[in-house]
C-alpha cells in the first residue's frame, strides 16, 4: 500500500490500463499477431524509436498541429470577439455557422485533396476546421454574456474600442473561452491523424496507414500509444496555459 500511495495518479492510471490489456489478451485468447500485448507493443515502439523513424514523424505531426491550431484559435477568437459585439450580424451568421459545424472535416477531405494537393496543407487545414468552431462559438457565447456593468464602466472612462476588447471584454471571457480551447485541442488533435492518414506521406497517421499495410498490428498499437500520450501532454499544456493567462488578469484562485 505504501508503494501505491507513492505513484501519481497518471502513473497508476497507466498500470492499470496494461493491466486490463493483457488481461484482455489472456481472457480472449486472441492471437498476438491479431491482437499484440503490451510487451510486444513496447518492442516496436523501441524498434522505431532506435532507428529514429519516430521523433521524425513525432515531429511533422506537431509541426502541422500547432500551424493549424494555433491558425483557427486566432482568427475563431478574433471573429468571435467582433461577432458577440453584433447580435444582429450573429443572428444571420448563427444557422450558416449551425449547419457547417457538424460536417466531420474528413468529409471535405476530397476538395481539400484536390485544392490544396498532398502534403502538409490537407492536414493543416482539417486540424483547422476541427478548431476553429469550437473556439468560435465559445468566444461569442462568452462575450454575450460579459456583465454590462464591466461595459458601463468603460464607456465612463472613454475606453476606445480596441481597449475596452483588450482590457475589459477578452478577460472577463477567457474562462469560457478555454474550454473552447480544451474542446478544440480534442478535436484537432483526432483529425490530425484523419488527415494524415488521408493526404499526407507522412506524420503519425501515415505511420498508422503504412504498418497496416505491411499488417505490422503491433507497430499500429505502438503508434496508438504515442498519439494517445502526446495528447495527453498537449491537454496539460493547455492546462498550464490557461493557468498562467489567468494569473496574468488575476483570475487565479
Amino acid at each position: 500500500m505504501a508503494i501505491v500511495k507513492k505513484l501519481s495518479p497518471i502513473t497508476l492510471g497507466f498500470l492499470l490500463l496494461l493491466l486490463v490489456w493483457q488481461a484482455a489478451i489472456m481472457i480472449g485468447g486472441h492471437q498476438s499477431a491479431l491482437f499484440p500485448p503490451p510487451l510486444k507493443v513496447g518492442e516496436a515502439l523501441l524498434a522505431i524509436i532506435s532507428d529514429g523513424s519516430l521523433f521524425a514523424h513525432i515531429q511533422i505531426s506537431l509541426f502541422r498541429f500547432f500551424t493549424g491550431y494555433l491558425i483557427a484559435v486566432v482568427a475563431a477568437i478574433l471573429l468571435g470577439l467582433i461577432l458577440g459585439r453584433l447580435p444582429a450580424v450573429w443572428k444571420v451568421l448563427d444557422p450558416v455557422v449551425q449547419v457547417l459545424r457538424p460536417v466531420s472535416p474528413i468529409a471535405w477531405s476530397p476538395f481539400i485533396v484536390l485544392w490544396f494537393g498532398i502534403g502538409n496543407m490537407p492536414a493543416i487545414v482539417i486540424i483547422f476546421i476541427a478548431a476553429f468552431f469550437p473556439v468560435l462559438l465559445s468566444t461569442v457565447s462568452s462575450v454575450k454574456k460579459v456583465d454590462k456593468t464591466y461595459l458601463r464602466i468603460a464607456s465612463n472612462f472613454e475606453m476606445s474600442t480596441f481597449e475596452t476588447m483588450r482590457k475589459i471584454i477578452l478577460p472577463a471571457s477567457f474562462p469560457m473561452i478555454a474550454n473552447g480551447l480544451h474542446m478544440a485541442l480534442g478535436s484537432a488533435w483526432i483529425f490530425l491523424v484523419a488527415g494524415e492518414m488521408v493526404g499526407a506521406q507522412s506524420g503519425l497517421g501515415f505511420l498508422i496507414v503504412d504498418a497496416r499495410n505491411s499488417l505490422s498490428l503491433d507497430l499500429v498499437m505502438a503508434c496508438i500509444v504515442v498519439i494517445g500520450v502526446l495528447g495527453l501532454l498537449l491537454d496539460k499544456g493547455i492546462h498550464y496555459f490557461e493557468s498562467w493567462v489567468n494569473r496574468i488578469w488575476g483570475g487565479a484562485k
